[in-house]
């Protein structure tokens, strides 16, 4: 990305649903300066109880991590890292869906913006 685009776009990974349900994801970005249709949001840190457990996502929902350098795979086994900077568009709401385990830091820090159904549309996938 040139200097134009890291100022109008964020980087985004989204996890998404394949028509069996598996769970995949998308490297992409978000548009700047969009208002999205939201239903409020929260602070969480960390849960153990959470870490490599394969789940869904409970909604359609923006995940912003503020503090922890995480690696998430997916039911096919693939991988991919975020880190502060990169937002998750956690769409994978079937199936068994996606795991996640914190590799840098003591903690996750994000905060869970639920989007309205069909808001994920402003996802721009790489190549695209």
């Amino acid at each position: 990305m040139n200097s134009t685009t890291d100022q109008q776009y964020t980087p985004a990974v989204k996890l998404i649903n394949f028509e069996n349900d598996d769970c995949g994801f998308l490297h992409g970005k978000l548009p700047n300066n969009v208002i999205f249709n939201t239903t409020g949001c929260w602070l969480q840190r960390r849960t153990k109880e959470f870490e490599h457990i394969l789940h869904p996502a409970p909604r359609i929902q923006y995940v912003v991590t503020l503090k922890g350098k995480l690696r998430f795979t997916v039911t096919d086994g693939s991988q991919f890292i975020i880190e502060p900077g990169i937002i998750i568009v956690a769409a994978d709401t079937k199936g068994i869906g996606h795991s996640w385990e914190v590799i840098e830091g003591e903690e996750w820090e994000r905060v869970y913006i639920p989007i309205e159904n069909g808001d994920e549309k402003y996802f721009i996938a790489d190549g695209e």
